[in-house]
């Protein structure tokens, strides 16, 4: 699963600005003409017709048909850089076990790779940037964490109707929870508000940067360090709290997750979204592009991800499926369906 901000501009115009202290990393050897294109025209095969993809309205079906049949123009930014045409077809379903951004990835990059090291490797290579860059945009960047897992429950409401409140919990650390919330229940307290408070007074709130690294590093494995304890609140205040007791819960991957990826692979990420009748949008413009851009020099062509949109507040729906994008013949520009980056 994943979680999308309602102004998916916060996050990147945060994570992209270039300032001289941060280390950029230095471009690899691969180019445009990359094994990634053959590979993933090989796996052609696993792609499936956009007919076949349940849970799409009929105006989402056809919109996405019509970009498959004319494609999508992708030009890379510098100046003499080449251009593609992709053409993108569903790639097939993934776990909605909270790990769907990184097995969405892998499936979509065609690589070699485990989705849990996928995961490592974007927490390893955002503490990396958030360590070279200057304290300003340190404080950007904590502030973007704050408002996304550690909101102030004085405001938002205009927006959302729940509101949530991530901890983490050291998993040698439950029974100790669980004694003190256990004590203060048998003296009469309701459990859910003592909980509340237990949990807040002696876990991590996901609220800067370090904590978001030891919370996006939770695949709901046994092996991991922390449990993730979720507090959800509506305006009259608390209205649940989920424990996660069996410790089974992933972090879902985000915005700043997305463009550590995009950074660790030297390529652009293109998250689709296609949203319904109850986003109240017409079918030309019922499809979206939100690209995310890496903090490194592009060497390699983009790679797509779709979310099939329930509505429009809080950008959608909150599960990553991967995209097959088909490299095909340069075509005009007026045949295409899209040119991205306009």
């Amino acid at each position: 699963m994943g979680k999308l901000l309602c102004d998916p501009t916060a996050v990147a115009e945060t994570f992209q600005t270039s300032s001289p202290t941060v280390t950029w990393r230095e471009p690899n050897a691969a180019t445009l003409e990359a094994v990634d294109l053959v590979d993933q025209t090989l796996t052609a095969a696993a792609g499936t017709t956009w007919d076949d993809v349940i849970g799409l309205e009929d105006q989402q079906r056809r919109h996405l048909s019509k970009l498959h049949a004319k494609g999508v123009l992708w030009k890379h930014p510098s100046e003499h850089g080449s251009s593609v045409v992709f053409r993108l077809s569903h790639g097939g379903d993934v776990s909605t076990d909270g790990n769907c951004l990184f097995t969405a990835s892998q499936k979509a990059m065609a690589r070699e790779v485990d989705a849990r090291d996928l995961r490592k490797r974007t927490v390893k290579r955002f503490l990396e940037d958030l360590g070279s860059a200057k304290e300003e945009e340190r404080q950007m960047i904590n502030e973007v964490i704050k408002n996304m897992y550690s909101p102030d429950l004085r405001n938002g409401w205009g927006v959302h109707v729940v509101q949530e409140v991530k901890l983490l919990a050291k998993k040698d650390e439950r029974v100790a929870l669980d004694s003190a919330i256990e004590e203060l229940v048998q003296l009469g307290m309701q459990r859910e508000l003592v909980a509340e408070s237990i949990y807040k007074e002696r876990c991590i709130p996901v609220n800067d940067g370090s904590s978001w690294a030891k919370y996006m590093s939770i695949s709901g494995s046994p092996d991991d360090e922390y449990d993730i304890v979720t507090l959800q609140y509506t305006e009259e205040g608390l209205l649940s709290v989920d424990e996660n007791r069996e410790g089974r819960a992933a972090a879902f991957g985000d915005d700043i997750a997305i463009e550590c990826l995009a950074t660790e692979f030297n390529r652009e990420i293109y998250v689709v979204q296609a949203h319904g009748s109850d986003a109240m949008v017409d079918e030309d413009n019922c499809v979206f592009f939100l690209p995310h851009c890496p903090r490194s020099e592009i060497c390699e062509p983009p790679f797509f991800l779709f979310m099939k949109g329930t509505g429009w507040c809080g950008a959608g729906a909150d599960h990553y499926e991967p995209l097959i994008a088909h490299a095909s013949s340069l075509v005009s520009s007026e045949k295409v369906a899209l040119i991205l980056g306009q």
